[in-house]
């Protein structure tokens, strides 16, 4: 995040006068993308975080690099407007949250505003159309999807989630993001490992039993998923704790254990077990329904996806003539949208648990239309075009990491009526337009989501169409 802000020609002697554990004034000027407040001492910047633009605030660094400097706040001498008081009683410690301290209306503003600078000082693209932000009417318990890391601290097993940029476990009884149900049922959990003498997983060590606890609520249906991540291959009295949890909520459909047995960061294995139900909950986007399993990739925000993809089936502007690419497709959530207006619509994902599970919704909607395939979009499209296969409309939904050039290179010589690019990296967004827009497309609109509400995350749906390349 810092190293990647462009900051440059810091002055040595500047660098030398500035102290750590001092307390200095400062007027911040701006937020990162991530939602952490910018100054300057003397030219040299200073991140502080929990603070907003136009404040005068005194901090204590904490922490500097050669290029900048950590600070963390004592006092707000003259607050913004737009600041609040959080909802959230760890909002200062939990990593999940980081602009609760803004009003909601100021934050659909300030994600316009990463939308456009990024254009701007990445992409080089002045004048594109950046519509305003879209939000939701109730930003709460949004979330349909949650993953508690457990932790033992003094002795007491912590269940929350990390606090920022630590290890150390943030438990609270309520977070406002999620589902009533999320919140509660941690705590069952909880009850069950303290009864039960369950041990509890130690990242340093590799020991312990119990790593994670996910759970997954299908929106529109009510049903419920709880699974529980473990080192080992077996949960000692899992029947109580199944009897106390469907006891308490009829709604759980499915209780899994997932089993990662190996000495990393990557919440879940590869493996699972179901202990009670079945295997996956059923929710919609649209009319559409998805099964979900536990290592589904599924839209966390149900409400605000289909905004988004409905926003991409528009800007598609498909008249059922058309072939459709559907690249970085997932589970085909965007796929089956595009489906209802399209001709053909061929998906393409490098995992094969998505496409075995795009291919089993297609089949689950009655969507004949649909064709998915495995592998890396930079591989399979060159492939496709080379035998012939072209699109006239491309949709894109990558990681944040952004298109391969070697993809884009190939949407350039395939020349589609349109593009619609989804993306949930700004930064990487404005690079891949700006590739494009010198190629012979041009950005007519950009339209901003709001998918992670308290966050500094913020997706955009991008049309572009194709108008020739001065050099062909």
């Amino acid at each position: 995040m810092r190293k990647g802000s462009g900051i440059t020609g810091m002055k040595r002697d500047t660098q030398k006068a500035f102290l750590k554990d001092k307390t200095y004034r400062l007027e911040i000027t701006g937020l990162t993308q991530e939602g952490q407040g910018v100054g300057k001492i003397d030219g040299f910047v200073v991140f502080v975080d929990t603070v907003l633009p136009g404040e005068t605030v005194t901090v204590k660094i904490v922490r500097q690099t050669k290029s900048y400097a950590v600070g963390r706040l004592i006092k707000v001498e003259k607050p913004s407007p737009h600041r609040v008081e959080p909802f959230c009683p760890v909002f200062e410690q939990c990593g999940g949250c980081a602009v609760q301290h803004m009003t909601y209306p100021a934050q659909l503003e300030f994600k316009k505003d990463i939308v456009v600078q990024s254009l701007r000082r990445i992409g080089g693209l002045e004048n594109v159309k950046v519509l305003d932000t879209i939000g939701m009417s109730s930003p709460y318990k949004y979330r349909n999807k949650v993953q508690y890391p457990v932790g033992r601290q003094d002795k007491e097993i912590k269940i929350g989630f990390y606090e920022s940029r630590s290890h150390n476990i943030i438990d609270s009884a309520q977070c406002d993001i999620q589902p009533s149900e999320s919140n509660e049922i941690r705590g069952l959990v909880r009850d069950f490992c303290n009864s039960n003498g369950i041990s509890i997983y130690d990242e340093t060590t590799g020991k312990g039993l119990l790593r994670h606890v996910m759970v997954r609520k299908g929106f529109k249906t009510n049903e419920l998923m709880v699974v529980l991540v473990i080192n080992g291959s077996k949960l000692p009295g899992d029947g109580a704790l199944v009897e106390m949890l469907t006891g308490k909520y009829p709604d759980i459909k499915s209780i899994m254990l997932n089993l990662n047995t190996k000495n990393t960061n990557i919440i879940l294995g590869d493996r699972n077990i179901c202990l009670f139900g079945q295997a996956f909950i059923s929710d919609y986007i649209g009319k559409y329904r998805f099964d979900i399993s536990p290592l589904s990739f599924f839209q966390v925000n149900p409400v605000q996806t289909e905004v988004l993809y409905g926003k991409a089936l528009e800007y598609a502007q498909l008249s059922g003539s058309e072939t459709v690419f559907d690249l970085y497709c997932g589970i085909g959530t965007i796929s089956l949208f595009l489906s209802e207006k399209a001709k053909r619509v061929i998906g393409v994902e490098v995992v094969p648990d998505a496409i075995r599970d795009a291919q089993k919704n297609a089949g689950l909607n009655n969507v004949t239309n649909t064709q998915f395939m495995v592998g890396e979009a930079e591989k399979v499209i060159p492939q496709l075009y080379a035998q012939g296969i072209r699109a006239d409309v491309v949709v894109v939904d990558p990681p944040r990491k952004g298109c391969d050039e070697v993809l884009l290179n190939t949407l350039v010589e395939m020349q589609p009526s349109r593009i619609v690019y989804v993306s949930c990296n700004p930064s990487t967004l404005a690079r891949d337009l700006k590739y494009l827009s010198e190629k012979g497309f041009e950005v007519k609109e950009v339209q901003p989501v709001d998918m992670f509400p308290w966050t500094g995350h913020v997706e955009c749906v991008i049309m572009m169409t194709y108008c020739g390349s001065e050099d062909k």
